[in-house]
């Protein structure tokens, strides 16, 4: 069983950063995909980027080109979310997600090839 703890969201004015941790306890660091997930309210929950937990193999939606980017340190086992340039759009629950099968099909942004979901940490951007 994977246990994921997201940390560093907040509040910050536009045009702000923040910097979100995920720390992933249980199974094989080294083996799983990471990704970073959002819902605003009143929207469907959406890709913000992924990775493999070991390095490399990045993906980033195209609202977060340029502006977000995600790493991991392994010997912690964890992923972050570094996030630049905030928009009041990106005001959202951010969720951080670990597929264990990511040897098999590579790095995802389908919701659905994620096995494991921390419990979502607010990030407000205000205007």
């Amino acid at each position: 069983q994977v246990q994921l703890v997201e940390s560093g969201g907040g509040l910050v004015q536009a045009g702000g950063s923040l910097n979100l941790s995920c720390a992933a306890s249980g199974g094989t660091f080294s083996k799983f995909g990471m990704g970073w997930f959002r819902q605003a309210p009143g929207k469907e929950r959406e890709f913000v980027a992924a990775m493999r937990g070991s390095g490399g193999h990045t993906l980033y939606a195209d609202s977060a080109k340029g502006r977000f980017t995600i790493s991991s340190d392994a010997t912690k086992n964890t992923v972050y979310l570094q996030m630049n340039s905030l928009k009041p759009e990106d005001t959202a629950v951010y969720y951080c997600a670990v597929d264990e099968h990511w040897l098999l099909g590579g790095t995802t942004m389908s919701m659905t090839r994620y096995d494991y979901w921390g419990q979502g940490i607010q990030v407000t951007v205000s205007s």
